[in-house]
């Protein structure tokens, strides 16, 4: 196959994919009004089942170290730093939610120990190479608001 061709050809399949964030809203362009975030990060709503995932994962949300949650009976060590999260799709709506998981500084007030997951305000004396990322990604984000909507009392 000439270059031409491929070059074609790889265009074509460019075009045709779809990108999960091509609608996504950056940490820095969050708009969070009155203790709400009202729009997706992504323009679509998260999957549940991933946001369970992301939840759990020591190495992603790792919720499980501060909050207790009866759903997930079968993980180790359940914290008790925060509330427990059973019935919190009951107490909260979607668009609070996302908004305390963006960025709980904000609604909660900087005496939280919460991190903010989707914010890049980290704090003094960042690692290095963490200065400008988030601790999840918008579409992780909407997991999580996804997952914690089904926790109903």
């Amino acid at each position: 196959m000439n270059f031409g061709l491929k070059l074609a050809a790889i265009a074509a399949i460019v075009s045709s994919t779809s990108f999960a964030n091509a609608e996504t809203v950056a940490p820095d362009d969050v708009k969070l009004t009155d203790g709400v975030i009202a729009a997706s990060l992504t323009g679509e709503e998260g999957d549940p089942e991933e946001g369970a995932l992301i939840f759990a994962s020591k190495k992603l949300g790792n919720c499980l170290a501060c909050h207790a949650n009866t759903a997930m009976k079968d993980q180790l060590f359940h914290g008790d730093v925060g509330p427990p999260l059973d019935g919190v799709g009951s107490r909260w709506e979607a668009e609070e939610i996302r908004a305390i998981i963006v960025d709980s500084k904000a609604v909660f007030g900087d005496q939280t120990v919460m991190p903010g997951f989707y914010s890049l305000k980290v704090g003094l004396n960042p690692r290095k190479d963490l200065v400008g990322k988030t601790i999840l990604s918008a579409e992780q984000v909407e997991d999580v608001v996804a997952y914690l909507a089904t926790l109903k009392e």
